[in-house]
This record gives C-alpha cells, structure tokens and sequence, in this order.
C-alpha cells in the first residue's frame, strides 16, 4: 500500500465546510484516477490544521492519484502546505 499526506492550513471555522465538499467529492463515482482509492481527513479544530491521506493499492495508482488530486481545486480546507509520500507496511484497512 502507497499514501499521499497533503497538510493544510485554514480556519477552523471552515471545517464543516470543508468537510461536506470533500465527502461530497469521494461519496460515489470517484473522479478520474482515484478510482479505488482510499481516503481519510484529520482535523485539529483548534488550530486549523487538516490533513488528506489518500491510499492506493500500488506506486502506479499513487502517481495517478496524485496527478488527479494537484489539478483538481481544493475542498475549502485551507491552504495546502505540503504533500508527502508513504509507503505503508503494516495497516489494518481493508
């Protein structure tokens, strides 16, 4: 498994916000090359912190993914401060 770490910075008064479009954005028919991507969002509240983990299943799907998310506009979560990458040896999703 492959992740995609983007760090964001906003106002924590636009979280929820933030929250529905992206939920709105993953529910359903992904857009094209997240197909079969796994998504989560953490947030902090109090500073306005967010982070988007996105997982795939092989480096190819993540570079794709990647691609697709950089030209697709943002939730309303802030302002996006870094993108790392990850592989991941040991998880417990399915």
């Amino acid at each position: 498994m492959y992740a995609r770490l983007a760090t964001f910075q906003g106002d924590p008064g636009n979280f929820d916000d933030a929250i529905a479009a992206v939920r709105e954005q993953v529910n359903g028919t992904p857009p094209p090359g997240l197909e079969g991507a796994k998504f989560l969002m953490l947030v902090d509240r109090t500073t306005g912190k967010g982070h988007g983990l996105t997982l795939y299943a092989t480096e190819e799907d993540r570079r794709r993914g990647d691609e697709a998310l950089n030209a697709h506009p943002g939730g309303g979560g802030g302002t996006r401060v870094s993108v790392e990458f990850f592989d991941v040896p040991v998880h417990t999703l399915d």
